[in-house]
């Protein structure tokens, strides 16, 4: 729960609220703000924003599941998905192709893993990196990038104690998630 303004609002993110009382607002990606409104829920993701009277939240459980009935995929799946290691965003995708912001937290590490239907190309924006390529190890820094060919075990880990982020194209018939083989993960995932 978010401290509440001398209005009676709580906002959690990049909010200025004007002349408005009693609401919630959340902002996940961008500012947001309101105007002269009150008892209203506001929250703002990168996929998606919900606007509700406050005293009819708790209905918010039927407008996911109508996009469950339409089978969208901001019920399911967001911008930014959280992992034991970061966090990824996907900024583009496309039939062939998938581009995500990866941020790996200091000390953490992504599972020794290897893909049989995509490729990767990995580009460090901030940070350093230590990156595994089947039996060949490098330090990436800022600016270095390396290729991942398809079926190549592979790792990136963070050992600095700053967060490490790159840019990720990958490129293949098959994006899917589930398309990731596991050797060693040390968040315990199959």
């Amino acid at each position: 729960n978010s401290a509440q303004d001398a209005e009676g609002n709580a906002c959690v993110g990049d909010v200025l609220a004007q002349d408005s009382r009693g609401c919630y607002i959340h902002a996940g990606s961008r500012l947001v703000t309101t105007l002269g409104v009150k008892d209203l829920v506001v929250v703002e993701t990168g996929d998606a924003v919900l606007v509700a009277d406050r005293a009819r939240s708790q209905e918010i459980k039927t407008l996911v599941a109508r996009l469950a009935a339409q089978d969208r995929h901001e019920q399911e799946m967001h911008l930014r998905v959280y992992r034991p290691w970061g966090w990824y965003e996907t900024l583009a995708l496309g039939e062939r192709f998938q581009v995500k912001r990866i941020q790996i937290n200091p000390g953490a590490a992504l599972s020794l893993q290897r893909h049989q239907r995509r490729a990767e190309h990995w580009v460090v924006i901030a940070g350093e990196g230590l990156v595994r390529v089947g039996d060949e190890e490098m330090h990436l820094h800022v600016d270095q990038s390396v290729y991942i060919p398809q079926k190549t075990m592979h790792r990136l880990s963070n050992a600095s104690a700053q967060p490490l982020e790159i840019v990720e194209v990958q490129t293949g018939d098959y994006l899917g998630e589930d398309d990731i083989e596991r050797f060693d993960d040390r968040y315990g995932r199959e």
